[in-house]
């Protein structure tokens, strides 16, 4: 019984894992890349200036917050909200945030939420700050991660609809896996190199072991992000079908919909508040301080803190006070309840909200690691069968869906790097004032990696393995070269004004280079001499 058991969740971890393979590793490769979306954008907008961290280090708290609230009493002198952003160094994906302003004026007659306006500050005078250049067109890293799910070109919901499916067939894939495999935690200490097909399959049960926690948990949080785009009867049953319900249902959840009035300057000492939370927190936690009043309610200063360490990013720990005496007032409970908390754990932990700089490279780490696995799991279940079709006639020759199988395999795993790598090219070579310039950066990439099964069907299959990679690696390293000729923030500018972000971008794209270029060389080491013209 164990073993017809384990025979029939090997079949089903086999076919689940290739009906869903391809675009699932199209899935990982932009998703992983969205855990540094805000580093990614801010290296494709070289216009916009290096931050001012180590000046607001050194500008008291209270005289910004004097600055800002000064700005605001011009700006917007009766706004339904006020909200002050101190310096910080902010959790993933926001990085660091300078000194700026945002108020949300009063709603218009029958509108929900009124305008709203936002400006950076210098933190030593109050002067809005000048961007310089008008930063290019770009969707950054935000297109990248917006990718994984919305796949481009498609309709959202037919889209999301398919990710969706895919999703479920990796979760099938991943519970069957660990069914099959019943000496999993020995396979994952056990690598047997030049064994052909035993050697993908021991790679890829240690790198599925490796990681099994973090594909578990980002497969079934990612089933919760269009939880009633799947499963819609429970929402449409009480609140109706149609484009609305979605928006009662949450207005009803996060309890919208409350009347505002006008705020003011507090007459409390903000920064005394201030002292307040960072006596809690420790000193740089504060993130924002919120003035903000609803009918029935006494003006309140909201004290919120960025680095929480919790993984509520969405609802982070915070004071509330009047703003007049600077009595504390009671917290309000969080809206939503226990379902919505749980939610919105599951989310944090989807897209590592919650995580400093080191967890996001975990995460990072994690996501080439599902690359990984999706993409030996791919090539064995060709390998398997080469084998299988070379023992019936010799050649192995003449197998079209075989054939087909190993082309998108070099397309995907091979070419959809390069693809990447010409996103990145083209944000620097494409004009600055280009129309419609960030849909170009994506057709670019696009473009790529159709010519790059094109390359896959014209070429014999081991020179196509080798030739892409190797080409992936020769772009991603010549991006850093790139950016130094079409820019003035190159690697050693960088490293010298300690800009980390640019500098980090040029480090990992020169680390990706030589990774596809060590993937080249294996290949090229043990694919070519299987048969495959040369």
């Amino acid at each position: 019984m164990k073993a017809h058991l384990r025979q029939s969740m090997a079949w089903l971890h086999t076919w689940v894992g290739l009906t869903a393979g391809w675009v699932l590793f199209f899935v990982f490769v932009t998703g992983t890349a969205g855990y540094f979306q805000q580093e990614i954008t801010r290296w494709m907008q070289p216009e916009q200036p290096a931050d001012n961290r180590e000046l607001a280090g050194r500008v008291a708290n209270g005289h910004m917050l004097s600055l800002a609230l000064d700005r605001l009493d011009k700006v917007a002198p009766a706004a339904a909200s006020w909200r002050i952003t101190l310096p910080h160094e902010a959790l993933s994906p926001r990085g660091w945030q300078p000194l700026a302003i945002r108020w949300e004026d009063m709603p218009a007659p029958g509108r929900e939420r009124g305008a709203s306006g936002t400006e950076q500050l210098d933190p030593r005078t109050g002067a809005v700050q000048a961007h310089g250049l008008e930063p290019r067109e770009t969707y950054g890293g935000l297109g990248l991660y917006r990718m994984h799910y919305e796949l481009r070109y498609m309709p959202f919901d037919w889209a999301v609809r398919i990710v969706g499916a895919c999703t479920m067939l990796m979760l099938l894939a991943i519970v069957s896996g660990v069914i099959t495999h019943k000496k999993i935690f020995r396979d994952f200490f056990t690598f047997r190199p030049d064994k052909g097909q035993r050697s993908w399959l021991d790679a890829h049960n240690a790198i599925s072991v490796m990681a099994l926690p973090f594909f578990l948990m980002i497969t079934y949080s990612g089933l919760l992000f269009f939880l009633f785009l799947y499963m819609p009867a429970g929402r449409d049953l009480l609140y109706g079908a149609g484009p609305m319900a979605n928006k009662a249902y949450y207005d009803e959840l996060l309890e919208r919909g409350h009347e505002h009035q006008p705020v003011r300057r507090p007459r409390a000492d903000v920064a005394a508040l201030v002292a307040q939370g960072e006596a809690q927190w420790g000193r740089g936690n504060v993130a924002t301080v919120t003035i903000e009043r609803t009918r029935g309610e006494a003006p309140a200063v909201v004290v919120a803190r960025a680095n929480h360490g919790s993984l509520d990013f969405f609802n982070p720990p915070k004071l509330r006070f009047h703003a007049d005496t600077a009595a504390p007032l009671a917290e309000k409970p969080a809206a939503g309840g226990s379902a919505r908390i749980t939610q919105v754990v599951t989310l944090n932990l989807h897209e590592g909200l919650f995580a400093d700089i080191w967890g996001r490279w975990l995460f990072f780490v994690a996501g080439l690691l599902g690359c990984a696995m999706i993409g030996t799991g791919l090539v064995l279940w060709t390998v398997k069968r080469r084998r299988q079709h070379l023992a019936l006639d010799g050649a192995g020759h003449g197998h079209v869906g075989l054939r087909l199988v190993e082309t998108l395999n070099v397309a995907t795993i091979a070419g959809l790097p390069l693809a990447v790598a010409a996103y990145f090219w083209a944000n620097r070579l494409l004009p600055v004032g280009m129309p419609g310039r960030a849909d170009w950066e994506v057709h670019c990439l696009f473009a790529m990696w159709l010519a790059t099964l094109f390359y896959a069907l014209a070429r014999p299959l081991g020179r196509a393995w080798v030739e892409l990679f190797g080409l992936a690696g020769m772009a991603f390293a010549a991006v850093p070269a790139l950016n130094a000729l079409t820019t003035e923030r190159h690697l050693g500018r960088s490293v010298a004004a300690g800009d980390w972000v640019f500098a980090g971008f040029d480090l990992a794209m020169l680390a990706l280079a030589l990774l596809l270029a060590a993937m080249a060389r294996k290949v090229k080491r043990r694919l070519t001499p299987a048969g495959e013209p040369t």
